[in-house]
């Protein structure tokens, strides 16, 4: 395996008004593998995820490179990175019903029957074959949280960053959840970045633990 298969931060850091975020960070993250990354409050870390997805507020200078897949993705538009992103809320349409949400994540150019047999083939994943045409407020929280996971896994992306999504999840549902997405990240061999303050989340994740400094 070479480096530019995966997700390659090259001298990374992170500014606002002049004063850096953390120090310069270099890391690797293999195809079918987590790297979690730890920090104080204010540290940095949803700041970097933005910055590796291209939707960096314009009051942070980022200095260093992002590599993707072999390709210098530091100053590409946010839609041509295929990034698939998971946060502390599920973020569905509440106007959409549970299918819609999911098509919504499906790659432009499918015909109507390929994007029915996918969306079929998710919901049954989530164990909800009956609720596609449900309203997602209906549904509980840990099916809301894999209609989301799913959702960015349809899109085909070539990375899956996670921004905290275990967090409001009582910790049964958030045990099957983590477990859920890590298996799923792997099935697709994806580089998988994890946000988070939990230290189970880094020990579930059974890969490298960097924690952010000044």
């Amino acid at each position: 395996m070479t480096v530019t298969e995966g997700l390659t931060l090259n001298h990374v850091s992170l500014s606002v008004g002049g004063t850096s975020l953390f120090a310069p960070l270099s890391l690797y993250v293999p195809p079918g593998q987590v790297t979690t990354i730890m920090g104080a409050s204010g540290s940095g870390k949803s700041t970097l995820l933005s910055a590796i997805c291209g939707t960096l507020d314009p009051a942070f200078t980022l200095k260093g490179t992002i590599g993707l897949k072999g390709r210098d993705i530091t100053g590409l538009p946010p839609q041509t990175r295929r990034a698939g992103i998971l946060f502390q809320d599920d973020l569905l349409f509440p106007h959409l019903s549970v299918a819609d949400n999911l098509a919504f994540g499906l790659p432009v150019g499918l015909d109507r029957r390929e994007r029915g047999d996918r969306i079929r083939a998710a919901l049954a994943d989530a164990g909800l074959e009956e609720f596609g045409a449900r309203n997602p407020s209906t549904l509980s929280g840990g099916q809301r949280a894999r209609i989301a996971c799913l959702r960015a896994l349809l899109a085909e992306p070539d990375e899956l960053l996670l921004d905290e999504p275990f967090s409001k999840l009582d910790s049964q549902l958030r045990d099957r959840f983590r477990q859920f997405v890590f298996d799923h990240a792997s099935d697709q061999n994806l580089p998988v970045l994890l946000v988070t303050h939990d230290p189970a989340d880094a020990t579930a994740a059974r890969g490298k633990t960097v924690h952010l400094s000044q």
